[in-house]
């Protein structure tokens, strides 16, 4: 019997996941208190059925609040809402009395550690983070981050369960702020902006050397895999030629705090490393698309085998 999903949250994110519920066969309710999101929701819900061939996106049931849950049949409940500590803590405690007892917790929070949110709760123990990637229909990966108080018996169910959805779940073993992905995404761009400040190359090619070198092969090695394959010898002379001269700034790069503090945001606000056109970023994200799904089939069979 498939699991019944609750997700809070009708933002992109929690949209998303609950169409990854719906393509894999799970009943999925969406909880949306926002009217004007809420109204919109049939229809982003619609299109992007549409684009990924999801037949039955009708099987998600969108609701105003949480009392309008069916409580005693939700089996995983995955909070969606904003990145604001204190507003998931709120919703975690009201969890306590509407969620049944036995039914897995889950935040999907991209860097507040689960212990933060968990503290004092008495359903510490089987709150979990689980880090899901934009855009969550599409990007197989998500984190498990476990707490201190995080029921060791309860891991590997919470991975099969990922596992049906057609998801690649990896175990956070400690509750550190960004998780495994976040915190490897901002080691290398820290040294791309600061590639980029002292004039190294431009944000194209810096992007370039990562898309179409180590970043093209990252997609059938992770960095330490492709090592073992590469000579350990090799890496370990290189590495300490290179490492010495690494960015180490412990603060975001002038770059980016300077383009946020102009209030160039990237694609939200038609301008940040890069110029944006309402016709460049339709183009550009029906192209992002198409690649991920593209990748996706290329790692489909490792994905069914367990990967």
């Amino acid at each position: 019997m498939k699991n019944v999903t609750a997700v809070i949250g009708g933002g992109t994110m929690g949209a998303d996941i609950a169409l990854t519920l719906a393509r894999a066969g799970c009943a999925a309710h969406l909880v949306e208190p926002g009217a004007a999101r809420r109204t919109a929701l049939p229809g982003y819900l619609a299109k992007t059925a549409a684009e990924l061939g999801i037949a039955d996106f009708r099987s998600i049931a969108i609701h105003d609040s949480l009392a309008r849950l069916p409580w005693a049949s939700i089996d995983v409940v995955i909070e969606a809402i904003p990145e604001k500590l204190e507003v998931k803590r709120a919703l975690f405690a009201e969890l306590v009395t509407l969620a049944r007892p036995d039914a897995l917790l889950a935040s999907n929070s991209s860097a507040i550690p689960i212990s933060r949110i968990a503290e004092g709760l008495p359903t510490r123990g089987r709150m979990f983070g689980q880090h899901w990637f934009m855009p969550a229909h599409s990007v197989p990966l998500v984190e498990v981050v476990l707490g201190p108080d995080t029921d060791a018996a309860l891991i590997e169910p919470h991975c099969a369960y990922l596992r049906s959805l057609g998801k690649r779940p990896v175990v956070v073993k400690k509750d550190l702020p960004g998780f495994i992905a976040n915190r490897l995404q901002h080691a290398l761009c820290r040294e791309a902006y600061s590639l980029l400040e002292q004039g190294v190359a431009s944000a194209e090619d810096i992007d370039a050397a990562v898309r179409f070198s180590f970043g093209f092969r990252y997609l059938a090695v992770g960095p330490i895999l492709q090592r073992d394959h590469a000579g350990l010898d090799v890496h370990c002379s290189a590495a300490a030629t290179m490492y010495p001269t690494l960015a180490d700034n412990k603060e975001p790069a002038k770059v980016l705090r300077d383009l946020v503090a102009a209030g160039h945001l990237g694609i939200k606000t038609g301008r940040g490393f890069y110029e944006w056109t309402p016709e460049k970023i339709a183009a550009d994200k029906a192209r992002y698309t198409r690649m991920l799904q593209g990748a996706l089939a290329l790692v489909a069979e490792e994905l069914d085998n367990g990967g």
